[in-house]
């Protein structure tokens, strides 16, 4: 019998990778996934974006019941935090959703291959060749026709510094604490910092943030990241930015960070733990490239708009490809414009100026398109409006007034550039401007578009009033 040979075979078995597989498998594809783990989901699902929402979930749940008395709710009582349950809670819901992604790889008759993939080099008369290396140190080649390179990436760590399972952490070690810890230092203040930063101070813990550069969130728009710091220190998270971190040490009781703040002075402070969350680097290393003609810019790799690499038939998506935000949902589309193109069906590139970045913490951040400081560094004259949740009667009910919604338009034509959100159910509302983007939409357009009231959702309506001064609730 002939050996198969596979139209796609993705290496990567996480967001970007299975999303591959399901589209290549409905367009009928003969489709294998590669995944060194057990389990397939990658960073995401196991150590990531559900873990930590999760965890995001019970925390705000934590915060409401404190002030429930606000609310007519008492009698409660004394309210403790089982960290077991929470840490339970959580396994089990990615336990659901392995258990959904091995369903789906079935019914997309997807080949799962257990093992580690490697490139062997450039197709030969239009066949790659895949060794694929197994748990138990057998090797095997696999044949395809196209390959889609989606081994995702890891957490960075500073120099000289090491994680431990016990006290220097990154967003792995975090998710098996066996105890909330009483005090944190977390180095990084971007989506994971903070996330992390807000879920342990809602829980209790000391937190203090240490951010190199001049501000929080520093891939924001200005004032988010203004507004952020405001609220954070508002519930007494200390935090520092253009610090930068000298040495990090574990002493008797747990660890020791040293850092020079942005006016020169050097500050020492002690914790529990310390989370280092300062980005995450691509792996892209021990896995074929050197052999093949494909490009790599510190480590990531180069394509084209649709993912193609400089080697005929490889494609690379997710948090390796240069130039795209590390992001799930970034890499799972990119994967379905590859599964498209590959299979001659209609396809639409990733547009990187609409990509929707949401951050999870209290209060939530969602944001798609330019910053107001970045629209005007490309020469575009712009209207920019703001329109403060506190002015919205549904932000008022669920008790939530903090933060606001900026718009930042072409002042022109009123095409709608950037919709930068920091609020109550922030990292859902940008949904609508995404959409509003994509198909190019206008203030005017946007301005007579019906809302229902009382939502969170009408203060996108005055958000696209606010450009022309004419929000109706302030």
């Amino acid at each position: 019998m002939a050996e198969t040979i596979y139209d796609m075979v993705i290496i990567g078995g996480g967001p970007g990778g299975y999303t591959t597989a399901i589209r290549a498998g409905q367009y009928g594809l003969k489709t294998a996934l590669i995944e060194r783990e057990k389990k397939l989901g990658g960073t995401c699902l196991h150590w990531g974006c559900i873990p930590t929402k999760s965890i995001l979930f019970d925390a705000e749940i934590y915060d409401h019941i404190k002030n429930a008395a606000e609310h007519g709710i008492e009698g409660i009582g004394q309210v403790t935090i089982n960290w077991k349950t929470i840490l339970d809670r959580k396994n089990g819901i990615i336990t659901k959703h392995v258990k959904g992604l091995d369903f789906l790889m079935r019914k997309n008759k997807v080949t799962v291959i257990e093992g580690y993939g490697r490139l062997t080099g450039p197709a030969k008369s239009g066949v790659h060749s895949i060794s694929v290396e197994g748990t138990n140190g057998e090797k095997k080649t696999i044949q395809t026709k196209n390959v889609v390179v989606a081994t995702g990436s890891d957490a960075r760590m500073l120099p000289g510094v090491e994680a431990d399972a016990d006290r220097i952490l990154t967003n792995m070690e975090i998710l098996v604490m066996p105890q909330i810890p009483k005090s944190m230092v977390v180095i990084g203040a971007g989506a994971v910092g903070v996330e992390f930063g807000s879920i342990f101070k809602s829980f209790g813990s000391e937190i203090t943030i240490v951010e190199y550069l001049p501000r929080m969130v520093p891939n924001e728009d200005e004032d988010v990241s203004k507004e952020l710091a405001r609220v954070f220190r508002k519930r007494g998270i200390d935090t520092h930015t253009g610090a930068k971190v000298e040495k990090v040490e574990k002493t008797d009781t747990g660890v020791k960070v040293t850092f020079t703040t942005a006016d020169g002075k050097t500050v020492v402070k002690e914790a529990e733990k310390v989370l280092v969350a300062v980005g995450r680097a691509p792996r892209t290393a021990n896995i074929g490239l050197e052999s093949t003609k494909v490009q790599l810019e510190r480590g990531f790799i180069r394509t084209d708009e649709w993912m193609q690499t400089g080697e005929p038939g490889i494609f690379a998506i997710g948090d390796i490809v240069a130039g795209l935000p590390q992001l799930a949902h970034v890499a799972a589309m990119c994967g379905m414009v590859v599964a498209a193109k590959v299979a001659g069906k209609p396809a639409r590139p990733v547009r990187r100026d609409r990509i929707p970045a949401c951050t999870y913490c209290e209060p939530q951040i969602g944001s798609v398109g330019l910053t107001e400081a970045q629209a005007k560094a490309a020469g575009l004259e712009v209207k920019v409006g703001k329109f403060p949740f506190s002015a919205n009667s549904k932000a008022s009910i669920v008790g939530s007034h903090e933060g606001f919604i900026k718009v930042v338009a072409d002042a022109k034509y009123g095409e709608v550039l950037g919709v930068h959100i920091i609020g109550p159910q922030a990292t859902e509302l940008v949904a609508e401007a995404v959409v509003a983007m994509q198909l190019e939409g206008t203030i005017e357009e946007l301005m007579f578009t019906i809302h229902a009231h009382p939502t969170l959702a009408e203060a996108m309506l005055d958000g696209f009033g606010s450009v022309e001064n004419m929000a109706i609730n302030v």
